[in-house]
């Protein structure tokens, strides 16, 4: 697996904001972030919003933005815009539902799907929720703390 962008966001702009305007938050994309156990990503909006929560941390696919890019028409859009943390290559994101994995020596917990929701509509373009159901990438718990990197090749920035 290839880790090729990881971003985080100070407050959500869609989580909570059902019936009222998204907010509008930046998501900043950093080159590594500290993962915490139980906790989440240091500085990210997730971070202690619950004991146990299981989307401390969230990852989703290339292969999946890049098809939905093609599908829906739409190439002037960043992964950003998805707000998920950690986008990557090279694995099926759905294979770790339920599994323990472990990325650059920290262990992780894959939880759940990440569901897509209307928001993606706005964020995206419109038949980008539609498009996302059954892959709008995985949502995992941090079991072990470590700083995660991306790999200075492949880093963007």
């Amino acid at each position: 697996m290839k880790l090729l962008h990881c971003y985080v966001s100070p407050g959500h702009n869609f989580f909570g904001h059902h019936g009222k305007p998204a907010g509008t938050h930046p998501t900043l994309e950093v080159d590594s972030v500290e993962c915490v156990a139980g906790r989440g990503l240091q500085g990210d909006r997730f971070f202690d919003f619950k004991d146990n929560y299981k989307g401390q941390v969230t990852f989703f696919a290339i292969e999946v933005f890049q098809a939905m890019q093609q599908a829906l028409g739409v190439y002037d859009r960043e992964p950003s815009v998805l707000r998920r943390n950690i986008i990557t290559e090279g694995v099926d994101l759905n294979t770790l539902i339920g599994r323990e994995f472990e990325i650059q020596g920290i262990r992780f917990l894959g939880t759940a799907e990440c569901s897509p929701c209307y928001w993606m509509d706005q964020a995206f373009a419109p038949g980008a929720e539609e498009f996302l159901k059954g892959r709008g990438g995985l949502r995992a718990r941090i079991l072990t703390s470590g700083t995660l990197a991306l790999d200075p090749v492949l880093a963007s920035c």
